[in-house]
């Protein structure tokens, strides 16, 4: 019997800190462990006592990358407690916020953090040096999302203009109308960049995923929709946790999340709102996912990184139409004052399915807080895909499998921290010969 470990203690290109173990016997793999042991930083707990209005500004620092998904899902479930609706022009400016940390955390995943596993490079900076416009094309598409950002939360990275009822001012005309130019450049430089990905050579590998995602009627999700899944599942934020429950694995320091009826994992994120909302694309984005070769549906996860592009483009095709029509609206925001209530909601982070609960007093203070991030919703399919990945590669060398275990997990852009360091990788190999 022989036994083979592989380490790698450093895994840049992916937020947080961890480790994998899997271990190998006779051909067989029987444990597959994701460790998170970044030091918990207990924002549920800081939230306790704040006043409601505090929330959005206080999660909003939960992430440099996706600020705006936390401020979002934290806003719209306050603003659910107090029971108040924003009026229309108000919610398009939200979601031209969305659009922006869509376009840039996409973005700076897709070619700054996965790309370079599929063109043999370490890093974006090696990959600079024999892509050169590749890259700065890239940089120019995450810094047109970053304008969106600064122009309508006030800065690029933790905005500060979004409140509860609105924001706290409204953007003139001619300073959204100057995001113009850049938009239209990014919807035609997303969709070229969506042809370029769909020649990379990608992993042979499906799973049948049990998809989670927002659904609205209308409009391909970000903000507002009720939660579906490929299952028939169909509900409000206020049934979230009859559905979903997180449970503490030994081995992490970041909860796992999977359905109540069964114990069974599902996927959230790109592939998930995709499969679910497809008819609801653009017919312009829909023939360009096609023309790179996509289904409605798409299983294969290292693709994701073409179903990412996808979105870039919508992103940038919807921000044009909102600042197209945009007219700076009367209030900047409506009044909202506190009541004995609980407030749900959820929006579709770049990464999936964000969700928050607030319970609230009479005086406006914070009693309750619940923040499901999609890593945690993702943690248990990243442990499946792990596994499955290992059966299909045991003839791979160890230098070999462990790069494909780490590509395997810079498919989901898990945003396990702001750190840039994640992986310790151990594979135990019993009773195994590989060349």
């Amino acid at each position: 019997m022989t036994k083979r470990t592989i380490k790698v203690d450093y895994l840049a290109r992916v937020e947080g800190e961890g480790a994998l173990h899997a271990r190998i016997a006779n051909g067989a793999v029987e444990h597959v462990e994701l460790n998170i042991f970044e030091p918990p930083r207990y924002f549920e707990a800081l939230l306790r006592g704040r006043d409601f209005r505090e929330a959005p500004d206080i999660t909003a620092r939960i992430c440099g990358i996706c600020p705006v998904a936390y401020q979002m899902s934290a806003v719209h479930a306050m603003e659910a407690a107090c029971n108040i609706s924003l009026p229309h022009p108000l919610r398009d400016l939200r979601r031209l916020l969305y659009c922006g940390e869509w376009i840039q955390s996409h973005v700076l995943h897709v070619f700054m953090l996965h790309a370079p596993d599929f063109l043999g490079c370490d890093s974006v900076v090696e990959m600079a040096k024999t892509n050169p416009a590749l890259v700065q094309q890239a940089l120019r598409m995450k810094k047109a999302g970053n304008a969106i950002i600064a122009a309508v939360g006030g800065r690029e990275v933790h905005p500060i203009n979004v409140k509860v009822g609105g924001f706290y001012r409204v953007p003139r005309r001619d300073e959204i109308a100057a995001l113009r130019d850049e938009m239209a450049w990014g919807r035609d430089a997303a969709a070229e960049a969506l042809q370029w990905a769909a020649t990379l050579d990608y992993p042979d590998f499906e799973r049948d995923y049990q998809f989670v995602a927002l659904r609205d009627p209308d409009e391909y999700p970000m903000n507002q929709g009720r939660i579906v899944s490929s299952q028939g599942l169909d509900i409000g934020a206020g049934a979230y946790e009859q559905h979903f429950a997180e449970s503490h694995e030994p081995q992490s320091t970041a909860l796992h999340s999977r359905m109540v009826a069964d114990g069974s994992a599902y996927l959230v994120g790109p592939l998930a709102r995709y499969a679910l909302n497809f008819s609801l694309l653009p017919a312009d984005v829909q023939s360009a996912a096609r023309r790179a070769g996509l289904g409605p549906v798409c299983r294969n996860p290292y693709r994701s990184l073409m179903v990412r592009l996808v979105e870039v483009m919508y992103a940038f095709g919807e921000a044009l139409r909102l600042v197209d029509a945009y007219e700076p609206p009367e209030l900047a925001a409506v009044e909202a004052s506190p009541r004995i209530a609980s407030g749900c909601w959820a929006t579709e982070a770049p990464r999936g399915l964000l969700y928050h609960r607030y319970d609230i007093d009479g005086d406006g203070l914070i009693r309750e807080a619940k923040i499901v991030p999609p890593t945690s919703q993702n943690q248990p399919s990243i442990e499946d895909d792990l596994r499955g990945v290992i059966a299909d590669n045991l003839t791979l060398s160890d230098d070999a499998l462990r790069h494909r275990c780490e590509q395997t997990i810079r498919n989901y852009d898990p945003c396990i921290s702001c750190a840039t360091h994640f992986l310790n990788l151990t594979v135990d190999r019993e009773g195994e010969g590989v060349a």
